[in-house]
Order: structure tokens, then C-alpha cells, then sequence
């Protein structure tokens, strides 16, 4: 483990190295030693010593799909940074200090959504069995979950909502920022997409002419949703790209999700697809392994966990592009019909461009966990 220190910002953002031995053997070789940041707010004090000084309250930084926690410290050109936008609310008085720690996460597919996958590897219990533990060490910490929230948005937003849902016993509040949910429309829609970005790297090719059935299709049994050869050539020719277009963006992203919704050790690449390669049919048994994973149908059954949570903040714009408010809207209804209190806004805004809402979040998680 290293720590460097670097000073210039209200407050101080401390580059710590993390070897993991959770992430160690991952199924797609990613490395397990990880750089990340925390942010130490003004008054931290860093010469105290560990069982001496002021004590604070703990924020995770979960980033959206392609991102890393860095780059939410990095500097941002006519916008704020997230130990920025911290420091100024703490200077307008509209939150007092806390730990804000922004964890790497990243892998070759992209991204993850911060839960487990033996097609990715374990970033939930990367999360909550090594980093907390390792934070609540390091840094003067209020060192217990009442005290400990994570936010984040798009697929962050959707590992907050996922980890207060399964993992309230490590964390006190939560909020989402266009996090995932309403899986029929946000990602059905786009899988014509992916399968046609698939089909360029089909063998043999395709010509023109009399278009031929291929064997029995990957739409039954046990062939169901399986790689026929062109998902592993497409990654072969990402990993080696140096920039992707973003079709071939949104391809890469459809199979991350593939791996984290339906991941199957049995088969090529870890994981299914829940389409037909060839034909577009929807493959009712593999599109089910992912709607148990949407969180509007995990409500009923996380009620438990959720109501364990002292403070719940969702919010979306209303022009999402993604059209992640309709889900937004369905889980606050759900929420709301099995009695868990949480605040559910909606703003004049897309997916993108968005960071200025945590000008409401980080205060309301603050003002929840400090004590």
C-alpha cells in the first residue's frame, strides 16, 4: 500500500494503491492492484493520528459505465470536480465535512455495476469486504454503516440502489442519479444495435443472395444465447482498438451487461445473451436472469434491507435519452406502495451534464450520516 499526498484544492485528495485479493484471478485477467482517491475535507487534520481528532462521516463514489473514481478528481474544464463541488458546499454551509472515497472499478468490458460476476469478477464484495474495512483503517472515520453512504449515477446510480437493496448492512444512505432500472426500455431497445455490430465479425461472412439457416439457432435449450464465435471476435478487435466508435461503445456496454445480468461459467465468455444471434427473437429464459436483477422487481424483496436505510435520494431528468425516468418513476411508486420512506426528484435535464445535482445529494447524505 502507498499513499501520496497532494495539496492545491480546499481540502486534500490522497492517491492510495490497493492490492486486492478479491479481484485477484478475475475471469477477465483485470489488474488487482487499484489506484484510487480520497478526499479529505478542510479540517481533517492530516497529522492527527489515527485514534486522535474528529472523526467523519464516509461517502462512495460509484461511477458511471466507462468511468473510473478518478475521473471525478481530475480537473474539469467550466465545471466543478467532486472534491470541488464538496469543498464548496462545505464553504456555503449547505454540508459540513466528510470522507468522500472514489474507488476504481473499471474493466475490460467497460465498466461493471458493482455486484458480483463470475463472468467479471466481485466488486460488490471488493467494495464492501475490502475497501470499507481498509478505509475505516486508514482514515479517522465514524467507522459504521449509519455513519457510511455511497452515490453515484447511471450504472453508479445502479450500484447504490443495488447495495442498499443487498447490502444495507454495510451502508446507512443512499442516493441515485439515473441509475439503471426498467429494463424493458432502457436496454431492450438497443440490442438490434448490438446485434448488428455483432455480425460484422460472423464466419463465414455474409454474402449476398439466399440467407441460410445456421444450424438450430441459439434460441432453444442448452445452446440458448450462446457465442457462436462472433462476441469473442468483436472483443479481440476492442482490446485492441485504441478508440471505439459509439456503436461499438454501446455494443461493449450490452455485453457487459450480459455478463453481469446472466454470467454462466459454462460457456464461451462467461456469460449468455438473451437474443438470438441471428434472427433478433428475444430468449424468454435469458432475458429472465436479467429482469431479476431490474431494480423495480427487487422491491418487494429488498423491503427489508431498504427499510434498514436511514435516507433513500433518487432523482432523474425528464428527458433522459436513456429513458431511465420511467423507471425512476416505477421504482418511487414501488418504494412508496411497500411504505420505505425516500425522496424521489425529477429535473428539466438529460442523462449527460448532470453533476450538478449532487449539489442536492451530498448534502442530503451528509446531513443524514453525520450523527
Amino acid at each position: 500500500m502507498a499513499i501520496k499526498r497532494f495539496e492545491g484544492q480546499p481540502g486534500t485528495t490522497v492517491s492510495v494503491e490497493y492490492e486486492s485479493s478479491i479481484l485477484a484471478d478475475n475471469p477477465l485477467g483485470d489488474p488487482s492492484l487499484r489506484k484510487f482517491h480520497v478526499w479529505l475535507p478542510p479540517g481533517y487534520d492530516r497529522n492527527a493520528g489515527h485514534a486522535r481528532g474528529k472523526r467523519f462521516p464516509v461517502l462512495f463514489d460509484l461511477v458511471g459505465y466507462t468511468g473510473s473514481g478518478q475521473s471525478h478528481t481530475n480537473w474539469q474544464g467550466f465545471d466543478e470536480n467532486v472534491p470541488e463541488r464538496a469543498a464548496r458546499l462545505m464553504h456555503t454551509h449547505k454540508m459540513t465535512g466528510c470522507i468522500i472515497v472514489f474507488p476504481d472499478c473499471f474493466t475490460s468490458l467497460g465498466g461493471n455495476q458493482y455486484v458480483n460476476s463470475t463472468a467479471i469478477g466481485n466488486y460488490a464484495d471488493y467494495l464492501t469486504q475490502e475497501l470499507i474495512p481498509f478505509i475505516d483503517t486508514e482514515f479517522r472515520t465514524l467507522a459504521g454503516r449509519e455513519h457510511r453512504g455511497c452515490f453515484g449515477k447511471s450504472s453508479g446510480g445502479y450500484g447504490s440502489l443495488i447495495h442498499g437493496m443487498k447490502y444495507a448492512k454495510y451502508w446507512g444512505a443512499i442516493a441515485c442519479h439515473s441509475g439503471d432500472s426498467y429494463f424493458d426500455f432502457i436496454y431492450r431497445s438497443d440490442w438490434p444495435n448490438t446485434l448488428t455490430q455483432l455480425a460484422r465479425f460472423k464466419e463465414p461472412k455474409q454474402r449476398p443472395g439466399v440467407w441460410q439457416i445456421s444450424g438450430q439457432g441459439n434460441n432453444t435449450g442448452l445452446e440458448a444465447g450462446k457465442d457462436d464465435g462472433r462476441i469473442v471476435a468483436f472483443l479481440k478487435h476492442v482490446w485492441k482498438r485504441e478508440r471505439l466508435n459509439p456503436n461499438e461503445m454501446h455494443c461493449l456496454m450490452n455485453l457487459c451487461m450480459a455478463a453481469t445480468y446472466d454470467p454462466d461459467p459454462s460457456v464461451a465468455n462467461g456469460f449468455r445473451v438473451p437474443f438470438d444471434l441471428d434472427t433478433g427473437e428475444l430468449i424468454p429464459e435469458r432475458w429472465r436472469q436479467w429482469l431479476r436483477h431490474d431494480p423495480i422487481n427487487l422491491v418487494k424483496r429488498s423491503k427489508a434491507n431498504l427499510a434498514k436505510l436511514k435516507g433513500i435520494y433518487i432523482d432523474c431528468g425528464w428527458r433522459d435519452q436513456y429513458h431511465i425516468q420511467y423507471g425512476s418513476r416505477i421504482l418511487s411508486q414501488r418504494l412508496h406502495a411497500i411504505g420505505i420512506e425516500h425522496c424521489y426528484e425529477e429535473f428539466d435535464g438529460t442523462h449527460s451534464g448532470i453533476d450538478n445535482r449532487m449539489d442536492t445529494s451530498l448534502p442530503f447524505l451528509q446531513r443524514i450520516l453525520r450523527g
